[in-house]
This record gives C-alpha cells, sequence and structure tokens, in this order.
C-alpha cells in the first residue's frame, strides 16, 4: 500500500509537471539564465541542454521527496525502476543514472530568483478554476482555496556545531592540516617537523583535554594553561599552511591538479587563514582574558558567515544558530510565499511585506490573516483593516484575547487551525529543506529553500487531487 501511494504522487507529479507547463516553464527560465554561455550552441547542443534542465528539475524534485543526499540518491536511481521512470533515464540498451557530482550541480542549475518564477507558476495554476470548456490546470477537482493565509516564522539551521570559541581552532587545524596534505600529495613540500596528520592529532588531544578540565576543581586555571598551548600550536599550523599555500599558488602547473581545483584549495586556506587570528582573538577574550565578545564581533564558525544566533526560547533549543525562514501556507497546506532573511527581523515587521507579495505578485485574493502572537501589532492590526483583510493575528493581551474569543467564533476556529502551521513547518524542514541545511552560504541556502518549496507544493497537491479522485473513482 506505502509503495502503490508513493507510485501514485510521482505519477501525479509527472502529469502536473507536464501538462501543468511547470516543466516547459522551467526549461525557459533555464535557457533564458544561460542564453549567454550557449550563443554559439548548435541545436543537438541545444535540444541536450533542454534535456538536462529536465533532468536537473526531477531529479532536485525526486531527491527532496526522498529526502536522500546527492550520494544515496544515485544509488536509489540506479536500483528503483519507478525513479528511472520518473526521471526518464530509461533507454533500451542501457540506463544511465547521473552521479553524485552531477546531482550537486544540477541542484544549483538555475537561480533562487528563477526558482521564484517558477514557484509563482505553480501556485497560480494550483488557485486557477477551470474555465468553460477548459480543465482545471493541474486537473484539480477544486482549486486550492486562497483566501486565507497562515503566517509563522522558524529557523532554518546552518549545519554547524554549537560555536564554542576553543573548537574553532581545531575546525581551523583540521581545514588547514587536510589542504596542506593534498598540496603535499602532488609533490609540492616545504620543510616541516612532522607530517601535517601529526598536528590535527596534536590539536585533538588538547581539545579533549580542554573538555576535560571542565570537571577539575581548578577548571579556570587549566583552560587558561590549555588554550595559550593551543594557540602557539595554531599559530605553528598557519605558518605551514601559508607556506604550501604560496607553494601551491606558484606551482600548481606542474601537478596533476586542474586549475580549478587548485583554487579550490587556495580558496579553501584563505578562507580559514582570514578568520584564524580573530578567533585566537576571541577565545583569548573569552577564556584567558575573561570578557565578554560583542555579538557583532562574535565568530561563530569559520565555514558559515552568514549565520545569526536566534532567541528562540523554547524547551530543548533556547537558542539556534541559522537563518530565520518565513512561511505563509494557506488551509490546505500549499505554500504560497516564502522568505530566507540574511537577517533577523522581529516577526511583526514581516507580515506586511508577506502580505503584500501574496497580493500583488502572487496575485492571490486573501481575505483573511492568520499568526500567534509574535505577529501581532497595532501597526499590523490597522494596515490590514485598511486593505479589507479580516485579522486573525493573536492578541498578545490575554483580556483582549478571551474577549475576541467570546465574540467571534470563527476566530476561535482559525487559531486552531493555526496550529497546525507549527505542524507543516516541521515537515518543511525535516522532510524537504533539512534540518540542519546543509547548502553553504545564504544564497545557496536560499536557493535549497527555493527547490524545498517546488517540492513541497507538488507533494501536497498530489495528495490534494489524489484525495479529490477517490470519491469519484469509489463511485465508478
Amino acid at each position: 500500500m506505502d509503495f502503490r501511494d508513493y507510485r501514485d504522487r510521482l505519477v501525479t507529479i509527472d502529469r502536473m509537471l507536464v501538462e501543468g507547463g511547470v516543466e516547459a516553464h522551467f526549461i525557459s527560465l533555464a535557457w533564458a539564465e544561460h542564453a549567454p554561455e550557449w550563443a554559439d550552441a548548435s541545436a543537438a547542443q541545444l535540444q541536450q541542454f533542454a534535456r538536462h534542465s529536465v533532468l536537473a528539475l526531477r531529479c532536485n524534485i525526486a531527491r527532496l521527496l526522498t529526502g536522500l543526499s546527492f550520494r544515496d540518491f544515485a544509488v536509489r536511481a540506479a536500483e528503483s525502476s519507478l525513479l528511472q521512470w520518473f526521471l526518464r533515464i530509461s533507454e533500451v540498451d542501457r540506463v544511465k543514472v547521473p552521479a553524485k557530482s552531477t546531482l550537486e550541480r544540477f541542484s544549483k542549475w538555475v537561480r533562487a530568483e528563477t526558482m521564484t518564477s517558477v514557484h509563482l507558476q505553480l501556485v497560480t495554476q494550483a488557485v486557477t478554476p477551470a474555465g468553460a470548456g477548459t480543465a482545471q490546470p493541474l486537473g484539480l477537482a477544486e482549486p486550492v482555496d486562497a483566501t486565507a493565509a497562515f503566517l509563522d516564522s522558524t529557523c532554518l539551521k546552518a549545519n554547524l556545531h554549537f560555536p564554542i570559541d576553543w573548537v574553532l581552532l581545531r575546525d581551523g587545524t583540521r581545514t588547514l592540516m587536510k589542504a596542506t596534505v593534498l598540496i603535499r600529495r602532488e609533490g609540492l613540500k616545504q620543510r616541516m617537523p612532522q607530517e601535517p596528520l601529526r598536528f590535527l592529532s596534536d590539536m585533538n588531544k588538547l581539545a579533549m583535554a580542554m573538555s576535560a578540565n571542565a570537571r577539575r576543581p581548578d577548571a579556570k586555571k587549566q583552560r587558561k594553561r590549555t588554550l595559550r598551548l593551543m594557540k602557539a600550536l595554531e599559530r605553528k599550523v598557519m605558518r605551514h599552511a601559508q607556506a604550501h599555500r604560496d607553494l601551491l599558488a606558484q606551482h600548481w602547473a606542474e601537478t596533476e591538479l586542474s586549475e580549478k581545483q587548485a583554487q579550490a584549495i587556495l580558496c579553501r586556506i584563505d578562507g580559514v587563514l582570514a578568520q584564524l587570528p580573530a578567533a585566537i582573538t576571541q577565545a583569548h577574550e573569552r577564556i584567558i582574558g575573561e570578557r565578554a565578545v560583542p555579538h557583532a564581533d562574535k565568530i561563530l564558525s569559520l565555514y558559515e558567515t552568514e549565520v545569526e544566533v536566534l532567541k528562540r526560547g523554547k524547551a530543548g533549543a533556547d537558542v539556534e544558530f541559522g537563518n530565520k525562514l518565513w512561511l505563509a501556507e494557506t488551509r490546505a497546506g500549499l505554500i504560497v510565499d516564502f522568505q530566507l532573511l540574511p537577517e533577523a527581523k522581529a516577526d511583526s515587521a514581516l507580515v506586511l511585506p508577506s502580505v503584500q507579495r501574496i497580493r500583488e505578485q502572487m496575485q492571490l485574493d486573501v481575505v483573511q490573516v492568520w499568526g500567534d502572537r509574535g505577529l501581532f501589532s497595532r501597526k499590523n492590526e490597522q494596515a490590514l483593516a485598511r486593505c479589507d483583510i479580516k485579522s486573525g493575528l493573536c492578541p498578545r493581551d490575554p483580556a483582549e484575547l478571551q474577549e475576541r474569543l467570546q465574540q467571534d467564533d470563527g476566530f476561535r476556529a482559525g487559531l486552531k487551525r493555526r496550529g497546525g502551521t507549527e505542524a507543516r513547518i516541521a515537515i518543511f524542514k525535516h522532510a524537504f529543506a533539512g534540518s540542519p541545511c546543509r547548502a553553504k552560504g545564504i544564497e545557496a541556502r536560499q536557493l535549497a529553500v527555493s527547490w524545498a518549496v517546488l517540492a513541497h507544493n507538488l507533494w501536497v497537491l498530489a495528495r490534494l487531487k489524489l484525495a479529490q479522485d477517490r470519491p469519484a473513482a469509489a463511485a465508478a
């Protein structure tokens, strides 16, 4: 039964992509984005680009629906005839499955702005009713009701460990010495007192000692002593890494590395070397100097620079590290508006811009807006009233909330439905976007969220269509 449900959803999504024109729209948008690169392409090359665009679209959707990594999805596609059919890679004499590196390139096939246009078209078709003599664009028996929007925010966690100051020194050592190993493997060597990975082993020992010192009676004194040893070792690691970096920059053509591979190693080293002096100073201030570091100057990760500290105040997650994710859904669970913010803002400040996007960009006639207490403000109430939109934002004043619950039964029902938005957020984060999200950089995470919204909405619409078709099939 589970396989049949899974198969039916894939078949339904396939029909929506083709008959709804989503696939053709994606190809045209991808071509508009990549047109300068293919200015002198032949007809055969353009046809190949269109096939790759279709494959990129379907691979990203199927991978997000299965929740697998690039490597695991490549294996799954190789053994699943159903996925091969959906991806359109089955041929008479062979089955050519994209490798994990190809799947990774497919995930960056277009920009986030392009995916926003694809999202807009899908939502527009989902809410469009059937016309005189014409079927509903996605084959739905009834279009999606978009008159009510349920708003909420969450934290899309970044892929980093809890930011402890001295752990940054261990992270830097690991990256620099592993990059040094790659350089020395190509025959480019500078004199070192020991092998690069021995420095990493020494730093790991100091990191374990730092953790163990917290349980000793003289914990403060021992932690300061251990940090001084870590700082001395880190500076030695930085000198060796800089020497090997300069060597690679001068002689990379003499190695078997391609120019892109050499640049990737150089960028990896430069990115860490640029931040380590500040990371050492931060650890010194916090542990030895026992002074607080201003939030604006804190380094949370050597690899994720655009990460915010979000005070959530939840059980088990008082503070979360990532970016604020804003979502707006319909009663049916279709996400009509989303935004991953590079800088955190108050939830109440996100309500009106979201309503404006839904009404003006999405062209949806929203007449009701629902949200929790964090979204409520007098400014929002007045602005929604001027737009003839019923406000379902939960008042912060308990007396005012009690009064509205007693006077308006619809308000009580709307708030009860709004509780389901918490479940929608959990489904989206854990089943589609990833928790944590493994994309690096705010732009990559915004693109990953855009793909996740598309896959989620197709999944929701497929479930909705199958549920609408069951009564008709049973009656027949």
